[in-house]
């Protein structure tokens, strides 16, 4: 996970946001229906192809990954624990979670629920503070065989080379002199360093699965990023599109990411990967063509390839685009090879853009959150259109 490309502050408020607790889920409706239609929900029912069904513990379980996770594991035969505030209410996948058990804490000052119990594996999916995840591994680490944290490539910041593999060497400390954006970038990547280097202490190498997602999109996004383009794209009309046509763009669909990570942890793959989609090299155009894909709308893309005319009006990221310059060059040239190699699939793009379609606009989410993407100050569906307008007047 990174941060937000549609509002002018959004890269900051993502990373402290993240970096402090998580992501926001004030726009969940108290009450919702699950997708069923669109993720069949899942009971337990006889493993498939798993010859030892596992107990496993999942720290978080609520919120983006953590769903599909659930899901997952439940649909191999596996038996779920999860441990979480008690606050977030999932919005996918919903009807599964009768048959998890549901432990309440708090990782900040309450992990009491987990004292005296043992799992299989514990997968880390809420370690937004090195504190938690030492916490975590030092209660756990006799308690469990496996530890799996997920990451993210964000420890990679700066971006600055191409192909980054798993071996890159990570920043573990903020450099002095950055500005305030900078320090949050680096404050994130840093974060989930340590967190990883936590995990491994602990647990030990072959103890230990890392896995490091790119920008993860899919039904159950909080985020409201990449849901941008299939929301946009849809509406049809003149569209914006910023970057050149082969500005490299990375993203994964949070679903393949979840039936992954459920196969590592069966077949004991430990080590770190990078979990990086799509398949093969996509550029911007090629991306937008692809959504354009899963849609009927006609429509008029408007191509803005001059960065300093996007600088201008500060659009400097359009997850997933990211504009591919300084610290950013290599955001979106993350390896992904080693991941192929150990089964990572992937769904099409415009199957998920259809399903975070139908997703977005179903009752989990409220009305009021979605006219912020549609019509708010900040949205660059509603800046779009002065920023066209000065761009033909320049042409």
């Amino acid at each position: 996970m990174k941060y937000l490309p549609q509002n002018n502050n959004g890269r900051r408020k993502f990373l402290k946001n993240s970096v402090k607790a998580g992501l926001v889920t004030s726009f969940l409706m108290p009450s919702v229906n699950s997708l069923g239609q669109l993720l069949p929900s899942t009971a337990p029912k006889t493993p498939s192809g798993v010859s030892n069904p596992l107990k496993i513990l999942i720290l978080g379980g609520t919120g983006f990954l953590g769903p599909q996770l659930v899901a997952s594991a439940l649909n191999r035969g596996h038996s779920v624990t999860i441990f979480t505030r008690g606050i977030t209410k999932p919005t996918t996948h919903i009807d599964v979670f009768k048959h998890v058990e549901h432990l309440i804490g708090d990782r900040e000052n309450n992990l009491e629920a987990l004292k005296g119990r043992t799992w299989d594996v514990v997968i880390d999916n809420s370690g937004y503070r090195v504190e938690w995840t030492r916490d975590s591994v030092q209660l756990l680490h006799d308690k469990v065989d496996l530890y799996v944290y997920t990451s993210s490539t964000g420890v990679y910041y700066p971006y600055v080379s191409s192909n980054i593999k798993e071996g890159t060497r990570l920043n573990f400390e903020i450099p002095e002199g950055v500005d305030n954006v900078e320090a949050m970038e680096y404050g994130y990547g840093v974060m989930k360093a340590k967190s990883e280097l936590e995990a491994i202490h602990a647990f030990g190498e072959r103890r230990t699965i890392i896995v490091r997602p790119t920008y993860m999109m899919g039904p159950g996004d909080r985020t409201d990023r990449f849901t941008y383009w299939p929301i946009r794209i849809e509406k049809g009309g003149e569209i914006l599109v910023p970057g050149k046509a082969e500005d490299p763009v990375q993203y994964i669909d949070v679903r393949d990411v979840a039936k992954w990570m459920i196969q590592l942890i069966e077949k004991n793959n430990t080590g770190t990967y990078n979990a990086v989609g799509p398949a093969s090299f996509t550029g911007m155009h090629a991306f937008i063509y692809g959504v354009h894909a899963a849609f009927n709308a006609a429509i008029s893309f408007v191509m803005i390839p001059d960065y300093d005319f996007l600088k201008k009006f500060n659009v400097l990221d359009a997850i997933p685009w990211i504009m591919p310059t300084g610290n950013n060059f290599g955001s979106a040239r993350v390896n992904k090879q080693l991941a192929i190699q150990n089964g990572l699939t992937y769904t099409p793009l415009a199957t998920s853009c259809r399903d975070i379609y139908d997703w977005w606009y179903s009752d989990v989410i409220r009305e009021d959150h979605r006219e912020l993407l549609l019509t708010g100050s900040g949205s660059l569906m509603t800046r779009e259109k002065e920023i066209i307008a000065d761009w033909k007047a320049t042409c």
